[in-house]
């Protein structure tokens, strides 16, 4: 006759949380001197789209979706970069109206009249082709770049420290 052994009860394994290790709580918005070093990074290196893509998300203040879902005549309307810009938010679905200061407008202009991109267009294209937009992931991986360019940890910053930024820059604190 066989012994009936009784199986031990395995304790159930602890689940680890999804977001043990990182960093909890609002991201920090850039510096003056972080942007400034961004931009001249980006300049240096010849990304005009890039540098037209961060002059805008700082300006605007918008979230991530609705920065790579700007349109080409929702900043130049003539072909030309505009003083000032709306754009309906697709959380809210609030008109926003920002400005562009002079950096912005020369970015997107240098970036259109390379490009080529009408009115009608997405203004910033992803890799795949010329009629989709950047994705939000893309954009993501982007900022993540650019921050990491610069020495800072890009753990630390991310698409929305670009949104908190123009108070630091319109303020002049930080």
């Amino acid at each position: 006759m066989e012994k009936d052994q009784a199986c031990p009860i395995e304790k159930p394994t602890a689940r680890i949380p999804w977001n043990k290790g990182k960093l909890i709580g609002a991201k920090p918005r850039l510096r003056p001197s972080h942007v400034w070093s961004i931009r001249t990074k980006l300049q240096m290196q010849g990304k005009k789209r890039d540098l037209a893509l961060f002059n805008l998300a700082i300006d605007s203040k918008l979230r991530g979706c609705d920065v790579v879902a700007v349109r080409v005549d929702d900043v130049a309307p003539s072909g030309y970069a505009a003083d000032r810009a709306t754009i309906r938010q697709k959380k809210t679905g609030r008109p926003i109206r920002f400005g562009l200061t002079d950096q912005t407008r020369l970015a997107l202009d240098e970036y259109l009249r390379s490009t080529g991109r009408k009115a009608g267009q997405v203004l910033f294209v992803g890799r795949r082709n010329g009629e989709r937009g950047l994705t939000t992931r893309q954009y993501a991986r982007l900022v993540h770049e650019w921050v990491a360019s610069i020495g800072l940890d890009p753990a630390k910053f991310g698409t929305h420290s670009l949104r908190r930024t123009k108070a630091v820059l319109t303020s002049g604190m930080g």
